[in-house]
């Protein structure tokens, strides 16, 4: 039984020693291929919490660096890699002072996120493998300019860049 301030802490405590790495959640019992022949980004789950062109602008971040990380595992052959995000949390303090403001419904102070789960979408749409994952951000700028869509940029980079490293 677990009461919710222990999994405040238990979450705090993961959130702490994550930091500035990625947190591959437990993957269901599939591998995934090595090769794929496209990519995408689906941000409907985001766009649904109300997030608009902030979602957009997320996916495109995404995708970008997907072609980036993934160029030398393209097989015309492979399935296609396709990333579900389903949040986005930027910390209202970015300078790790205190408070608390979740863009898409969480976050933490001092730290960026971004969750999801990668898919492997073979050729008659069925579902190969899927890796959830939630990948954490350092965030150490100022108050005063906190540039939330260059975080944002730089947060679903780094969900993409750890993917790599988990698939």
């Amino acid at each position: 039984m677990t009461s919710p301030s222990r999994r405040t802490i238990l979450k705090s405590l993961a959130c702490a020693g994550l930091a500035g790495a990625g947190f591959a959640l437990p993957a269901h019992a599939q591998s995934f291929p090595q090769a794929f022949s496209s990519f995408s980004v689906d941000v409907s789950v985001l766009k649904a919490k109300g997030l608009g062109p902030f979602a957009d602008l997320v996916g495109a971040a995404a995708l970008d660096e997907l072609r980036r990380s993934f160029a030398d595992r393209v097989d015309p052959r492979g399935p296609r890699l396709v990333l579900r995000l389903t949040g986005v949390f930027l910390t209202s303090s970015p300078d790790n002072s205190s408070g608390y403001r979740g863009r898409g419904g969480g976050g933490n102070s001092g730290h960026d996120a971004v969750e999801g789960e990668a898919l492997a979408i073979g050729r008659r749409g069925e579902v190969l493998a899927s890796h959830p994952m939630l990948a954490v951000r350092d965030v150490n700028t100022s108050i005063l300019t906190p540039d939330e869509q260059g975080r944002a940029v730089q947060v679903a980079q780094h969900y993409v860049r750890w993917l790599r490293r988990q698939i």
